[in-house]
């Protein structure tokens, strides 16, 4: 007898990174290049060219992935929770 349901076929598709998991890959490809991580985040986040960031390990990808206003907040919410009196 024939089902009238939908049958979904998963093919395990690799969930995105988290933020913080992803900046740190990002981070690192950065500095394996021999470039300053920190300018060239704030360039990406500023301009959303992904030139600022290099193909290595994945990380312009991994980037993308993320909103650059979802990076943005979760950089802001850290930084206030590890320095200020954000909770």
């Amino acid at each position: 007898m024939a089902s009238d349901k939908t049958m979904f076929f998963d093919f395990g598709k690799e969930k995105p990174k988290g933020v913080k998991e992803t900046l740190n890959t990002v981070y690192q490809a950065l500095e394996e290049k021999g470039y300053n991580p920190i300018n060239q985040i704030v360039g990406y986040l500023l301009s959303g060219d992904p030139a600022y960031i290099p193909r290595l390990n994945n990380a312009r990808n991994l980037i993308r992935e993320h909103e650059r206003d979802e990076i943005i907040e979760e950089l802001v919410r850290f930084y206030l929770q590890h320095n200020g009196d954000a909770k």
